[in-house]
Protein backbone atom coordinates (compact mmCIF):
# COMPACT_ATOMS: atom_id res chain seq x y z
CA UNK A 1 0.00 0.00 0.00
CA UNK A 2 1.73 3.51 -0.86
CA UNK A 3 0.74 5.91 1.44
CA UNK A 4 1.95 9.24 2.05
CA UNK A 5 1.84 11.88 5.05
CA UNK A 6 -0.37 14.93 4.71
CA UNK A 7 -3.15 16.64 6.32
CA UNK A 8 -5.86 14.65 3.99
CA UNK A 9 -3.98 11.08 5.31
CA UNK A 10 -4.86 12.64 9.15
CA UNK A 11 -8.55 13.01 8.18
CA UNK A 12 -8.93 9.73 6.65
CA UNK A 13 -6.98 8.57 9.91
CA UNK A 14 -9.89 10.68 11.81
CA UNK A 15 -13.05 8.65 9.87
CA UNK A 16 -11.11 5.38 10.43
CA UNK A 17 -10.56 5.59 14.46
CA UNK A 18 -13.80 7.61 15.42
CA UNK A 19 -15.66 4.94 17.90
CA UNK A 20 -12.28 2.71 18.24
CA UNK A 21 -10.44 5.86 20.07
CA UNK A 22 -11.18 7.97 22.88
CA UNK A 23 -11.44 11.45 22.27
CA UNK A 24 -8.45 13.47 23.98
CA UNK A 25 -9.43 15.18 27.34
CA UNK A 26 -7.92 18.17 27.53
CA UNK A 27 -7.93 19.97 31.07
CA UNK A 28 -6.39 23.74 31.91
CA UNK A 29 -2.90 23.40 33.82
CA UNK A 30 -2.29 26.73 34.42
CA UNK A 31 -2.54 30.41 33.02
CA UNK A 32 -2.40 30.19 29.15
CA UNK A 33 -1.33 26.26 29.75
CA UNK A 34 -3.38 23.17 29.06
CA UNK A 35 -2.54 19.49 29.36
CA UNK A 36 -3.83 16.79 26.83
CA UNK A 37 -4.79 13.87 28.55
CA UNK A 38 -3.48 11.28 25.81
CA UNK A 39 -2.11 9.11 28.66
CA UNK A 40 -5.83 8.05 29.27
CA UNK A 41 -5.51 6.39 26.00
CA UNK A 42 -6.44 2.58 25.21
CA UNK A 43 -3.05 1.09 26.20
CA UNK A 44 -1.90 3.70 28.03
CA UNK A 45 -0.83 5.87 25.16
CA UNK A 46 -0.97 7.68 22.03
CA UNK A 47 0.13 4.65 19.95
CA UNK A 48 -3.32 3.09 19.67
CA UNK A 49 -4.44 5.65 17.48
CA UNK A 50 -2.19 4.87 14.71
CA UNK A 51 -2.05 1.46 15.49
CA UNK A 52 -5.95 1.30 15.02
CA UNK A 53 -5.69 3.26 11.74
CA UNK A 54 -2.97 1.14 10.14
CA UNK A 55 -4.67 -2.17 10.66
CA UNK A 56 -8.56 -0.60 9.40
CA UNK A 57 -6.47 0.90 6.07
CA UNK A 58 -5.22 -2.22 5.43
CA UNK A 59 -8.62 -4.01 5.83
CA UNK A 60 -9.75 -1.39 3.78
CA UNK A 61 -7.94 -2.09 0.78
CA UNK A 62 -8.14 -5.38 1.35
CA UNK A 63 -4.66 -6.29 2.47
CA UNK A 64 -5.07 -7.35 5.68
CA UNK A 65 -3.86 -10.94 5.38
CA UNK A 66 -5.14 -14.01 7.59
CA UNK A 67 -1.74 -14.25 9.31
CA UNK A 68 -2.70 -10.91 11.08
CA UNK A 69 -0.41 -8.43 11.97
CA UNK A 70 3.23 -9.20 13.70
CA UNK A 71 5.51 -6.19 15.40
CA UNK A 72 9.08 -5.86 17.30
CA UNK A 73 7.93 -4.25 20.72
CA UNK A 74 7.98 -4.35 24.07
CA UNK A 75 6.55 -1.11 24.82
CA UNK A 76 3.56 1.30 23.55
CA UNK A 77 3.95 0.01 20.37
CA UNK A 78 3.44 -3.12 21.03
CA UNK A 79 0.36 -3.01 22.90
CA UNK A 80 -1.43 -0.51 21.00
CA UNK A 81 -0.19 -3.30 18.15
CA UNK A 82 -2.60 -6.36 19.98
CA UNK A 83 -4.86 -4.04 21.20
CA UNK A 84 -6.27 -2.83 18.24
CA UNK A 85 -5.60 -6.55 16.29
CA UNK A 86 -7.80 -7.72 18.80
CA UNK A 87 -10.23 -5.25 18.17
CA UNK A 88 -9.71 -6.56 14.20
CA UNK A 89 -10.36 -9.86 14.82
CA UNK A 90 -6.81 -10.74 13.47
CA UNK A 91 -3.59 -12.51 15.11
CA UNK A 92 -0.97 -10.54 16.96
CA UNK A 93 2.82 -11.47 16.93
CA UNK A 94 4.93 -9.74 19.11
CA UNK A 95 8.29 -10.41 19.14
CA UNK A 96 10.39 -9.62 22.21
CA UNK A 97 14.12 -10.15 23.69
CA UNK A 98 13.58 -13.27 26.24
CA UNK A 99 14.99 -10.21 28.96
CA UNK A 100 11.62 -8.40 28.67
CA UNK A 101 10.01 -7.60 31.82
CA UNK A 102 7.55 -10.60 33.32
CA UNK A 103 4.91 -7.67 33.47
CA UNK A 104 5.42 -6.62 30.11
CA UNK A 105 4.52 -10.09 28.55
CA UNK A 106 1.42 -10.69 30.68
CA UNK A 107 -0.18 -7.43 29.41
CA UNK A 108 0.55 -8.25 25.85
CA UNK A 109 -0.52 -11.59 25.99
CA UNK A 110 -4.26 -10.13 28.28
CA UNK A 111 -4.31 -8.33 25.20
CA UNK A 112 -4.72 -11.53 23.00
CA UNK A 113 -1.07 -11.61 21.58
CA UNK A 114 0.84 -14.02 20.35
CA UNK A 115 4.29 -13.48 22.55
CA UNK A 116 7.68 -14.98 20.98
CA UNK A 117 10.63 -14.79 23.33
CA UNK A 118 13.77 -14.57 21.43
CA UNK A 119 17.30 -13.67 21.92
CA UNK A 120 18.65 -11.18 24.77
CA UNK A 121 18.33 -8.17 22.50
CA UNK A 122 15.83 -5.99 20.91
CA UNK A 123 17.71 -6.40 17.36
CA UNK A 124 17.61 -10.16 17.79
CA UNK A 125 13.69 -9.67 18.41
CA UNK A 126 13.80 -7.51 15.54
CA UNK A 127 15.17 -9.97 12.82
CA UNK A 128 12.88 -13.33 14.14
CA UNK A 129 9.99 -10.48 13.75
CA UNK A 130 11.06 -9.80 9.97
CA UNK A 131 11.56 -13.64 9.28
CA UNK A 132 8.43 -14.75 10.91
CA UNK A 133 6.84 -11.98 8.52
CA UNK A 134 8.37 -13.42 5.65
CA UNK A 135 7.39 -16.42 6.58
CA UNK A 136 3.30 -16.38 7.30
CA UNK A 137 2.80 -13.58 5.23
CA UNK A 138 2.22 -11.48 8.26
CA UNK A 139 1.36 -7.53 8.12
CA UNK A 140 4.81 -6.05 9.67
CA UNK A 141 4.02 -3.24 11.79
CA UNK A 142 6.22 -0.68 12.88
CA UNK A 143 6.88 1.39 16.21
CA UNK A 144 6.75 4.67 14.27
CA UNK A 145 7.72 4.70 10.84
CA UNK A 146 4.95 4.19 8.34
CA UNK A 147 2.50 7.37 7.56
CA UNK A 148 -0.15 5.58 8.48
CA UNK A 149 0.99 5.71 11.86
CA UNK A 150 1.95 8.70 11.70
CA UNK A 151 -1.54 10.23 10.26
CA UNK A 152 -3.09 8.01 13.21
CA UNK A 153 -1.36 9.90 15.82
CA UNK A 154 -1.88 13.22 14.23
CA UNK A 155 -6.03 13.11 14.75
CA UNK A 156 -4.77 14.11 18.28
CA UNK A 157 -4.41 17.96 16.86
CA UNK A 158 -7.62 18.60 15.86
CA UNK A 159 -9.22 17.20 18.89
CA UNK A 160 -7.02 19.55 20.88
CA UNK A 161 -8.13 22.25 18.26
CA UNK A 162 -11.73 21.36 19.34
CA UNK A 163 -11.26 21.51 22.61
CA UNK A 164 -9.12 24.54 22.75
CA UNK A 165 -10.02 27.58 20.33
CA UNK A 166 -7.74 29.73 19.72
CA UNK A 167 -5.06 27.11 19.95
CA UNK A 168 -1.35 28.59 18.99
CA UNK A 169 1.28 25.98 20.40
CA UNK A 170 1.12 22.37 21.07
CA UNK A 171 4.08 20.62 22.63
CA UNK A 172 4.83 16.99 21.84
CA UNK A 173 7.50 14.58 23.13
CA UNK A 174 9.68 13.26 20.01
CA UNK A 175 10.93 9.49 19.97
CA UNK A 176 11.24 8.28 16.75
CA UNK A 177 9.04 10.94 15.36
CA UNK A 178 5.61 9.24 14.80
CA UNK A 179 3.16 11.64 17.16
CA UNK A 180 5.71 14.67 15.57
CA UNK A 181 5.28 13.85 12.31
CA UNK A 182 1.66 13.55 12.52
CA UNK A 183 0.12 16.54 14.87
CA UNK A 184 2.88 18.90 12.87
CA UNK A 185 0.98 17.81 9.94
CA UNK A 186 -1.86 18.74 10.81
CA UNK A 187 -1.01 21.45 12.89
CA UNK A 188 0.21 23.20 9.87
CA UNK A 189 -2.81 23.29 8.17
CA UNK A 190 -4.27 25.10 10.93
CA UNK A 191 -1.00 27.50 11.79
CA UNK A 192 -0.64 26.06 14.86
CA UNK A 193 2.95 26.16 15.83
CA UNK A 194 4.62 22.70 17.26
CA UNK A 195 7.21 22.35 19.73
CA UNK A 196 9.28 18.99 19.43
CA UNK A 197 11.13 18.24 22.39
CA UNK A 198 13.60 15.61 23.31
CA UNK A 199 16.42 14.46 26.20
CA UNK A 200 19.52 16.15 25.65
CA UNK A 201 21.34 12.87 25.15
CA UNK A 202 18.29 10.99 23.19
CA UNK A 203 17.98 13.29 20.49
CA UNK A 204 17.55 11.59 17.21
CA UNK A 205 15.32 14.72 15.39
CA UNK A 206 17.50 17.04 16.20
CA UNK A 207 20.85 15.38 15.03
CA UNK A 208 18.98 14.67 11.89
CA UNK A 209 18.52 18.40 11.62
CA UNK A 210 21.76 19.34 12.33
CA UNK A 211 23.14 16.90 10.24
CA UNK A 212 20.00 17.29 6.93
CA UNK A 213 19.68 13.75 7.39
CA UNK A 214 18.51 10.85 9.93
CA UNK A 215 21.42 9.50 11.60
CA UNK A 216 22.10 6.85 14.24
CA UNK A 217 22.19 8.77 17.72
CA UNK A 218 23.17 6.92 21.37
CA UNK A 219 20.49 6.71 23.59
CA UNK A 220 21.03 7.32 27.24
CA UNK A 221 17.87 9.36 28.97
CA UNK A 222 15.58 8.64 32.00
CA UNK A 223 12.99 8.99 28.86
CA UNK A 224 14.71 5.68 26.77
CA UNK A 225 12.30 3.26 27.65
CA UNK A 226 9.98 5.03 25.30
CA UNK A 227 11.70 8.32 23.61
CA UNK A 228 14.76 5.34 23.09
CA UNK A 229 14.73 5.89 18.78
CA UNK A 230 18.34 5.71 17.32
CA UNK A 231 17.30 7.20 14.51
CA UNK A 232 14.02 9.27 13.51
CA UNK A 233 12.05 9.24 10.63
CA UNK A 234 12.27 10.58 7.67
CA UNK A 235 8.56 11.91 7.88
CA UNK A 236 9.46 13.61 11.23
CA UNK A 237 12.66 15.34 9.55
CA UNK A 238 10.52 16.69 6.69
CA UNK A 239 7.86 17.55 9.28
CA UNK A 240 10.83 19.63 11.51
CA UNK A 241 12.06 21.66 8.39
CA UNK A 242 8.55 23.16 8.08
CA UNK A 243 7.91 26.61 9.39
CA UNK A 244 5.49 25.85 11.87
CA UNK A 245 8.47 23.43 14.03
CA UNK A 246 10.66 23.91 16.29
CA UNK A 247 13.19 21.55 18.44
CA UNK A 248 13.96 21.84 21.72
CA UNK A 249 16.25 19.79 23.95
CA UNK A 250 15.97 19.29 27.54
CA UNK A 251 18.07 17.84 30.58
CA UNK A 252 16.95 14.94 32.49
CA UNK A 253 16.90 16.53 35.63
CA UNK A 254 14.04 18.10 34.47
CA UNK A 255 12.47 15.59 32.99
CA UNK A 256 12.07 13.96 36.63
CA UNK A 257 11.05 17.14 37.52
CA UNK A 258 8.15 17.54 35.22
CA UNK A 259 7.62 14.33 36.02
CA UNK A 260 7.43 14.63 39.91
CA UNK A 261 5.48 18.35 39.44
CA UNK A 262 2.51 16.44 37.02
CA UNK A 263 1.90 14.52 40.60
CA UNK A 264 2.47 16.28 42.91
CA UNK A 265 0.30 19.67 41.69
CA UNK A 266 -2.62 17.55 39.21
CA UNK A 267 -2.35 13.48 40.80
CA UNK A 268 -1.34 12.72 37.30
CA UNK A 269 0.86 9.70 36.72
CA UNK A 270 2.79 9.91 33.41
CA UNK A 271 5.94 7.68 31.97
CA UNK A 272 9.54 9.91 32.16
CA UNK A 273 8.41 10.06 27.74
CA UNK A 274 5.41 12.28 28.44
CA UNK A 275 7.17 14.58 31.20
CA UNK A 276 9.59 15.53 28.91
CA UNK A 277 6.71 17.86 26.97
CA UNK A 278 6.23 19.46 29.80
CA UNK A 279 9.51 19.67 31.16
CA UNK A 280 10.42 21.51 27.76
CA UNK A 281 7.66 24.29 28.79
CA UNK A 282 9.25 24.80 31.92
CA UNK A 283 12.44 25.66 30.79
CA UNK A 284 11.45 28.44 28.69
CA UNK A 285 9.49 31.59 28.91
CA UNK A 286 6.02 31.60 27.05
CA UNK A 287 4.95 34.62 25.28
CA UNK A 288 2.14 36.57 27.10
CA UNK A 289 -1.30 35.62 25.54
CA UNK A 290 -0.44 32.31 24.14
CA UNK A 291 -2.24 29.40 24.01
CA UNK A 292 -0.01 26.56 24.77
CA UNK A 293 -0.89 22.59 24.90
CA UNK A 294 1.18 19.66 26.73
CA UNK A 295 0.21 16.63 25.07
CA UNK A 296 1.02 13.66 28.07
CA UNK A 297 1.19 11.15 25.58
CA UNK A 298 1.60 8.12 27.79
CA UNK A 299 1.56 6.39 31.21
CA UNK A 300 2.48 2.79 31.25
CA UNK A 301 5.04 3.23 34.09
CA UNK A 302 5.83 2.32 37.46
CA UNK A 303 4.63 5.10 39.84
CA UNK A 304 6.67 3.84 42.76
CA UNK A 305 9.64 5.81 41.92
CA UNK A 306 7.87 9.54 41.72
Amino acid sequence: MEQQLDYAAVRAAADRTAGAIRPVAVAPAAEGLWYALEHLQHTGSFKARGAHNFLAAHREAGALPAAGVTIASGGNAGLACAWAARAQGVPATVFLPATAPRVKVDRLRGYGADVRLVGDRYAEALEACRRFAADSGALSSHAYDHPLIAAGAGTLLDEIRAALPGLDTVVVAVGGGGLFAGVATAARAHGVRVVAAEPENCRALNAALEAGRPVDVPVDSVASDSLGATRVSADALAAARRDNAVSVLVPDAAITEARRALWEEHRIVVEAGAATALAAVRTAPRPPGERVAVVLCGANTDPADL
